[in-house]
């Protein structure tokens, strides 16, 4: 892979930083995606396919298959469509979505959650709520003991997606709506070209973040002796951009923490998970 950097993304070049849950992941680190087989089409209609993972490697199922159940699309106009032709697989789901409504649609899943972390009376760590499940204010004030040692609670914010489009790209669907990690895109994310600089905007709680780590990985890792891992930083702004040489699909983790946290919570995670398709200008 090869991506040309501007001068303004040799000054966001950034070091590996640890986020707690959120590590920063490595070529050998598990990595969960939501892979198109296309993200642009033509005609009155047409179908697109698609796979879910957790794996080692980009586009390459080999760990175990990613749940489809928090998984939602929206249609260009706003709609809710559902997902068809669900199955989950030994090491991937799939999926089919039918698009008839020119314009771009939205597939994701996000989430928000308390996380709260202590240690007991016999000194043993104790954690709530359990993996995979939300906790509210509510809920936390009922089920974390006020006497808890060594109290530490996160607010976790996370959302995966991805985004396709029938005809000319649109932009209702894509609109942040101001809860957890989101993307407010400023080149559209259907919309990308090798040799055009494309330049996106992260958003926690409707607010730009600077500093978020940035992860980029090209299709084909499996071949490469060097995974060609691109490390970027977000601006002042929330801002990144890219500078594509090469057309084929992206894989894009973005990675952010500070201590902003409205209380209970002490510290807010996130973390922001695409894919992207550039096509050949």
């Amino acid at each position: 892979m090869k991506i040309k950097m501007t001068k303004t993304m040799k000054s966001l070049v950034a070091t590996t930083l640890a986020l707690g849950l959120f590590t920063t992941q490595t070529a050998q680190a598990h990595r969960l995606w939501v892979k198109p087989s296309t993200t642009v089409v033509s005609g009155e209609e047409a179908w697109v396919t698609f796979d879910a993972a957790v794996a080692n490697t980009i586009f390459f199922p080999d760990h175990f298959a990613l749940g489809l159940d928090n998984f939602n699309a929206v249609s260009p106009s706003g709609k809710a469509v559902e997902l068809q032709n669900k199955a989950k697989l030994k090491y991937r789901s799939v999926f089919d979505l039918q698009l008839n409504e020119q314009g771009t649609y939205r597939v994701y899943s996000a989430s928000n959650t308390l996380m709260a972390f202590w240690k007991d009376e016999e000194g043993n760590r104790k954690m709530w709520p359990g993996r995979g499940k939300t906790g509210t204010i509510a809920e936390f004030h009922q089920q974390v003991p006020k006497t808890a040692t060594d109290l530490n609670v996160v607010n976790a914010s996370r959302r995966v997606e991805v985004f396709v489009s029938l005809g000319e790209p649109s932009n209702e669907s894509i609109k942040p709506t101001g809860q957890g990690i989101e993307l407010a895109p400023i080149t559209h994310p259907t919309d990308l070209y090798t040799g055009e600089t494309a330049q996106f905007k992260l958003i926690l709680d409707g607010e730009a973040i600077e500093g978020a780590q940035i992860t980029l990985v090209k299709e084909g890792e499996k071949y490469r002796d060097d995974p060609q891992v691109v490390k970027l930083t977000t601006d002042a702004n929330g801002q990144f951009e890219v500078n594509f040489d090469d057309a084929g699909q992206y894989w894009l983790e973005a990675e952010y923490s500070d201590k902003k946290a409205k209380a209970p919570a002490k510290e807010r995670r996130a973390t922001y998970v695409a894919v992207f398709e550039v096509q050949s200008l």
